[in-house]
C-alpha cells in the first residue's frame, strides 16, 4: 500500500495542554492531532513534530508530518478536514505534500522561539495568557548585552534543567535579541539548531533576574561559561513562550529513507483498514 508524506504547519494555544508530546492520561497536542487523523483514516496515524513544547507553551507555527494511506484527498484539503475535528485551541495553518523522506524533526535546520514580557502596571486580561507580567520596565540595554553573549556553539549546562536527559548540552545559536514593542511589551527572540528542555525559559528568567541585580553581558557570560546550574536564575513561566517558526533544509537530510514513526506503523496492508467509501468531515465521501 502506497503511503504519502503530509506536512502540517499548525498553531496552538498551549494553556490547557500538558505539552506537545503524547502522555498517558493527560491532554496533549500530539494526542489531539492523532485522534483527529484516526477518525479520518479509520486507524491510528502517528504524528511527529519538529519540537516538543512543554506544558503551557504555545506555538505560532509548529511543523509536523504523518504518513497517510488515503490517496483520494488532495494534500491541501487535510487542513479544513482536520480543523473540523480538532479542538478550538489547535488549528492547522497549511497542509502540503512532502517528500517521502521528509522528517519534521530531523530535517529542521533551526527553530526560533519568542518570549513575551508585559511590563505595564496592569496586564490586560487578553494578554495575561500569553505573557509574563513583570510589573516593571527592565533596562533593555542590559538585556541586549546579555543576548549578544548568545552567539555560536555554546554549552548551555547552566541554563538547562537537571531533569533533561540530553548528554550533550551544546547548541548552536544563530541569533538572539531583546526588543521593546508597543503597549509595554518586551520580546526576547532566539533561533538555534535545537533547544534543551526549558532552556529558553531559563535564559529569560536568568536575564531578567540578573538585570534587576544590575548585571549585564559580562556577568551573564561568566555564568554561562561556569556550566553550573546553581548560577542560573529562576525559570520564567511557560505562558509567555511561543515556538515561533521552524526553518528547513531545501531537501531531506536522509535521502532514501522512509521513516516508520514510533514503531506504530506495521507492514503495508496490515493496518486493519477496510475498503469502500467513508464520510470525512469537510471532505465528503472518500474511496479507500
Amino acid at each position: 500500500m502506497i503511503k504519502r508524506s503530509i506536512r502540517l504547519d499548525l498553531s496552538y494555544d498551549g494553556t490547557d495542554f500538558s505539552g506537545w508530546q503524547r502522555q498517558h492520561g493527560v491532554r496533549s497536542v500530539q494526542e489531539a492531532l492523532e485522534s483527529a487523523l484516526a477518525k479520518m483514516h479509520g486507524h491510528p496515524v502517528p504524528v511527529t513534530g519538529a519540537g516538543r513544547t512543554d506544558a503551557g507553551v504555545h506555538a505560532a507555527r509548529q511543523v509536523a508530518h504523518f504518513r497517510s494511506d488515503i490517496a483520494s484527498i488532495p494534500a491541501e484539503r487535510f487542513r479544513p478536514a482536520l480543523d473540523r475535528l480538532l479542538p478550538r485551541d489547535v488549528r492547522v495553518l497549511s497542509a502540503s505534500e512532502a517528500d517521502p523522506d521528509f522528517h519534521a524533526r530531523y530535517d529542521a535546520r533551526s527553530r526560533s522561539y519568542r518570549y513575551f514580557v508585559d511590563t505595564s502596571p496592569y496586564c490586560p486580561p487578553w494578554r495575561a495568557r500569553y505573557a509574563w507580567h513583570l510589573r516593571r520596565v527592565p533596562d533593555t540595554g542590559r538585556l541586549q548585552s546579555m543576548a549578544r553573549a548568545l552567539r555560536g556553539e555554546l554549552d548551555f549546562t547552566t541554563y538547562s534543567s537537571a531533569k533533561d536527559p540530553a548528554e550533550n548540552r551544546s547548541r548552536y545559536v544563530h541569533r538572539a535579541s531583546w526588543r521593546a514593542e508597543g503597549d509595554g511589551l518586551l520580546v526576547f527572540e532566539v533561533e538555534a539548531n535545537a533547544f534543551l528542555w526549558r532552556m529558553v525559559r531559563s535564559l529569560v528568567g536568568s536575564m531578567i533576574e540578573l538585570e534587576a541585580a544590575g548585571g549585564g553581558g559580562d556577568e551573564f557570560r561568566a555564568a554561562l561559561d561556569a556550566r553550573d546550574r546553581a548560577r542560573a536564575g529562576a525559570t520564567a513561566p511557560a505562558r509567555g513562550l511561543f515556538l515561533w517558526n521552524v526553518d528547513y533544509y531545501p531537501t531531506p537530510t536522509r535521502r532514501g529513507r522512509a521513516v516508520l514513526e514510533d514503531g506504530a506503523e506495521g507492514p503495508d496492508g496490515c493496518d486493519g483498514t477496510e475498503g469502500g467509501s467513508r464520510l470525512v468531515p469537510g471532505i465528503g465521501y472518500i474511496e479507500e
